[in-house]
């Protein structure tokens, strides 16, 4: 049997950001791009991924999320995952 006390706590206070996120409910083709995306289409499917982190309320936790784990893909926080990498993308997330 399986001694719980050695277990980790719960880990819901982690995520519980993500409840009043604007993009809750909303599809992942938003934030992540398709294969093979290119040129204008990726231009125009970040700024309106970027239009939905503009107006949402946990922004500066979903980019410090992004930037503490190197999220590999997406549009986080208001970043894509080549701002995020720059030096000012891990600026904005530590503010």
């Amino acid at each position: 049997m399986s001694k719980v006390s050695h277990l980790p706590g719960r880990a819901e206070h982690q995520w519980a950001w993500q409840r009043a996120a604007a993009c809750r409910g909303l599809g992942t083709e938003v934030f992540f791009h398709p294969e093979g995306e290119r040129g204008q289409d990726r231009v125009e499917r970040e700024e309106a991924a970027k239009a939905v982190c503009d107006r949402c309320p946990v922004q500066a936790r979903c980019l410090q999320h992004a930037v503490s784990v190197a999220e590999p893909y997406g549009v986080w926080g208001g970043l894509t995952v080549n701002e995020r990498r720059s030096p000012g993308g891990t600026d904005a997330a530590a503010a």
